[in-house]
């Protein structure tokens, strides 16, 4: 399963939440929503949006995660 980790890349880069929502772009509530749940359902525009906003790869923003370390979804 795909693990985002906008959140993690944006803290090391000290980019806030709304900062990134204006360079990328991309909504602040999608990005308050992708902190919140690192495994929300996102579209392949707005990965390469953030990507590009946060100066990275995709592939760094990204990880796949073993099924078992999911946590159960509410």
């Amino acid at each position: 399963m795909l693990r985002l980790r906008v959140k993690e890349v944006a803290q090391e880069k000290g980019m806030s939440m709304n900062k990134l929502s204006q360079r990328s772009e991309v909504s602040y509530h999608i990005i308050r929503d992708i902190y919140r749940d690192p495994f929300k359902t996102i579209n392949t525009d707005t990965l390469n949006r953030l990507a590009l906003a946060l100066g990275v790869p995709v592939t760094e923003i990204i990880e796949d995660v073993p099924a078992e370390e999911v946590p159960p979804r509410e």
